[in-house]
């Protein structure tokens, strides 16, 4: 494979995924004040199992060869859906923290999901060590990878957030 990525390379995303992440979280924390954030519950529950459980999918899809063949068994990619469960009760969580917390619970929702992010990395990289066992990761350096992931986990936390936002609205138009 000719494949390498760098710790370049990974600043370089980690740049991206922060710009992307501000466009997203800006007008986010602007237009959902804490009061409808914590009215959103079960739009975030729900958010959060729908969209990871697709995220692993394509994830899985897409990037199996590339990634996870090297860290998971075959069989593993079949229950890659019941990541929804997990995010699910994940976003939950977050959700819970993030409103008793001071301030904009939307935000604080967000860059928990960034640290949540961070710690699935960590645990990919020193649990499962995937620097060592994805080939194009071997000449990457830690901190770059949990850099990049805090960035790359806002970003899907905010559209997360954005869904259980629009979600809330529907309801709120509906009853």
């Amino acid at each position: 494979m000719d494949l390498q990525v760098t710790d370049s390379d990974l600043l370089n995303s980690t740049l991206i995924f922060a710009f992307l992440s501000s466009i997203l979280v800006i007008p986010l924390v602007l237009v959902s004040r804490n009061d409808p954030f914590a009215q959103a519950k079960w739009p975030i529950t729900i958010s959060s199992g729908i969209l990871w459980g697709i995220f692993a999918i394509v994830a899985v899809i897409g990037f199996w060869s590339l990634y996870y063949q090297y860290l998971y068994q075959p069989w593993m990619r079949w229950i890659t859906p019941l990541d929804a469960f997990l995010y699910a009760a994940i976003g939950l969580g977050m959700w819970w923290l993030a409103v008793k917390l001071p301030g904009s619970a939307v935000l604080w929702f967000v860059l928990l999901g960034g640290l949540e992010g961070v710690l699935e990395h960590v645990i990919g990289i020193y649990g499962l060590h995937i620097l060592e066992k994805v080939p194009w990761l071997e000449d990457v350096s830690a901190f770059p990878v949990v850099a990049f992931s805090f960035f790359e986990y806002t970003f899907y936390w905010a559209i997360i957030a954005w869904t259980a936002y629009l979600l809330t609205r529907i309801i709120s138009w509906v009853t």
